[in-house]
C-alpha cells in the first residue's frame, strides 16, 4: 500500500483543531448587515454518533476520530471544495436513543447548517432520523447502520455505507451450513437491528429449506443480567449462540455465557465487530479468545489512496491502526465534499443527486462509492462492504491476525 510521509501526516494533523470546530450552532455566518456570508466560510458537515451511554460511546469515538480526519483531509489534500472553502464538523451526541438522534439532527441541519449528516451506528436511531430527514429534506449517510428500513422505505435523503441485515444474514448462514451447524441460538436485544437480524436469519433458512432449529432470546438493550435467556438457551442444546447484542450487552452476553458453561462449550459468533476494537482483551481477558465475530475488511484488502492516508494518519495520532468505524466514518466525510465539489453548491436537492451519480465517489475502499437509486429493497442508496467471518485463537491476538473463516462479497 502506498504510504504517507510522517512530516506530511505530522503537517496535516497540525490542523485538525481548527478544522474539526464545530460552528457556534446560531446557523451559517452573517454580515453586519444581515445578508449572507460569503462563499469562502467554511462548509459543515454533521456528525451524529452515540457518544454516551445508553448507546455504544466506543464505537462513537471510533466513527467520530475518522471523520476528523476526513475534514483534515478535505482541507489539506482534496484543497476544500468549491474553490478552496474549508470544510468543519458540527458533532451531536445521540446517545443510542432515536428521540435525541431526531433532535440531534434537526440541530444540526436547522442551527448548525449542515449540508449532509453522517455517523449514525444504532439502526433505531437511524430509522428515527431518517423520518425527520425525508421531511426536511438534508441527506443522511448511515456509517454502521444495518437494518433494512434505513434504506428500505426509499426515502431521497437517506444513503448506507455499510452491511444491511439480509447480507449479513446470509453470509452467516452460508458460514454455519458450511460448519454443518443444526440448531441455533438466536439471543437478541429486541432493536430495530436485533429484530431485523433475528427475522431475517429465520425467513432465509425457511426460504433456502436449510433443515435448521431456531432458539429465540430476546432483551431488552438496558438489561443488565441476561443469565435467564442464557440459561434457556443452553436447555436447547445449540450447535451454535449468535449474539445479537450491542455494546454493553454483546460484552455481558458473552461472560455470563462462560459463568453458566454454555460458552465455550458451545461456540459464540458475535454479530458485528466490536472484538476488533482495542480494549477487546482487556474486557475479556479470560473468555476473549475462542469467539467468532464478524468484521468488514481485510488487513489484506487494496486501500484507496485516501484511505491509505487514513491508515497513516490514523496511526500517526492516536498509535493504533484504525477500525472499520473510523475508516468508513472517514469515507463518509470525504464522499460528501466530493458530492459539493461535483455538484458544484450545497442545496439538498442537488447533493442528493449528485449522490446519486452511478460514477461514483473515492472512499476507503479501492473500489468506489456508490448509491444505486435502482437498487431494490435495502439495497436503494446503499454501497456494501465485504463481510468476514473471523475467529481469536490466541490471547491479546492482534485482530489482523485472526483466523478467517469466512469471506463474503455482495456482487
Amino acid at each position: 500500500m502506498k504510504t504517507m510521509g510522517r512530516v506530511g501526516v505530522a503537517a496535516a494533523l497540525l490542523v485538525v483543531s481548527a478544522a474539526c470546530t464545530p460552528n457556534s450552532g446560531v446557523g451559517a455566518p452573517t454580515s453586519s448587515t444581515g445578508t449572507a456570508a460569503a462563499s469562502t466560510d467554511p462548509i459543515t458537515i454533521g456528525l451524529l454518533t452515540p457518544l454516551s451511554p445508553p448507546g455504544d460511546p466506543a464505537a462513537g469515538q471510533l466513527i467520530q476520530r475518522g471523520a476528523e480526519l476526513g475534514v483534515v483531509y478535505v482541507n489539506t489534500v482534496m484543497k476544500g471544495v468549491l474553490n478552496g472553502r474549508q470544510v468543519q464538523l458540527a458533532v451531536e451526541d445521540d446517545a443510542g436513543t432515536p428521540a435525541t438522534g431526531a433532535v440531534g439532527y434537526r440541530r444540526l441541519v436547522t442551527e448548525k447548517k449542515a449540508v449532509a449528516v453522517t455517523g449514525q451506528f444504532h439502526s433505531s436511531v437511524n430509522i428515527a432520523v431518517n423520518e425527520v430527514a425525508n421531511e426536511v429534506g438534508v441527506p443522511v449517510i448511515s456509517t454502521q447502520g444495518s437494518a433494512a428500513d434505513i434504506t428500505a422505505k426509499h426515502y431521497p435523503a437517506a444513503f448506507r455505507t455499510h452491511v444491511i441485515d439480509p447480507f449479513r444474514a446470509s453470509s452467516w448462514l452460508s458460514w454455519i451450513q458450511q460448519k454443518g451447524y443444526k440448531k441455533i441460538a438466536l439471543i437478541a436485544e429486541t432493536s430495530d437491528y436485533g429484530v431485523g437480524l433475528v427475522n431475517e436469519t429465520k425467513a432465509q433458512a425457511a426460504a433456502g429449506n436449510m433443515g435448521l432449529t431456531f432458539d429465540i432470546e430476546q432483551f431488552d438493550h438496558a438489561s443488565t443480567d441476561l443469565t435467564p435467556q442464557l440459561l434457556k438457551a443452553k436447555a436447547f442444546g445449540p450447535d451454535l449462540v449468535i449474539n445479537i447484542g450491542v455494546g454493553a450487552p454483546a460484552d455481558l452476553m458473552l461472560d455470563q455465557a462462560n459463568t453458566i458453561g454454555l460458552y465455550p462449550a458451545v461456540p459464540m459468533l458475535i454479530s458485528y465487530d466490536t472484538p476488533t476494537r482495542a480494549q477487546w482483551f482487556q474486557l475479556h481477558p479470560s473468555d476473549g479468545v475462542g469467539v467468532y465475530f464478524i468484521a468488514y475488511f481485510s488487513p489484506k484488502e487494496e486501500l484507496s489512496d485516501a484511505g491509505t492516508w487514513l491508515a497513516t494518519a490514523y496511526q500517526a495520532k492516536y498509535n493504533e491502526p484504525p477500525a472499520y468505524g473510523a475508516l468508513n466514518a472517514f469515507a463518509d466525510v470525504i464522499v460528501i465534499a466530493q458530492a459539493v465539489q461535483k455538484a458544484g453548491k450545497t442545496d439538498a436537492k442537488t447533493l442528493i443527486s449528485t449522490l446519486e451519480d452511478p460514477a461514483g465517489f473515492k472512499g476507503w475502499a479501492a473500489v468506489p462509492v456508490t448509491f444505486p437509486k435502482d437498487g431494490a429493497g435495502a439495497f436503494f442508496h446503499t454501497w456494501i462492504p465485504p463481510i468476514l467471518i473471523l475467529q481469536y485463537t490466541q490471547a491479546n491476538q492482534n485482530w489482523r491476525d485472526a483466523k478467517l473463516e469466512a469471506s463474503f462479497s455482495k456482487k
